[in-house]
């Protein structure tokens, strides 16, 4: 299994710090496949697609968008 070094914010850190029963690495491990997952997702689609480049791009966004939110919304509980 590889590793990674993130650089935060302290502020961001300080607040990790205050809930030292999470463990920090499994969300962003789980976060950076969620990730993944929705962005082969999204260009398998699009590559059987016959939309534009420029539909393809606001597609992704979107996607992504709503991944991020349904991420955060399911690590706040």
């Amino acid at each position: 299994m590889g590793n990674i070094t993130l650089s935060l914010p302290e502020e961001v850190q300080k607040d990790m710090k205050k809930f030292s029963e999470i463990k920090w690495s499994e969300v962003a491990r789980k976060a950076i496949i969620d990730r993944l997952e929705t962005l082969k997702m999204a260009e398998r689609i699009a590559h059987k697609s016959k939309l534009t480049q420029k539909d393809v791009e606001e597609f992704s966004k979107k996607i992504k968008s709503l991944a991020t939110k349904r991420f955060l919304n399911e690590n706040n509980n």
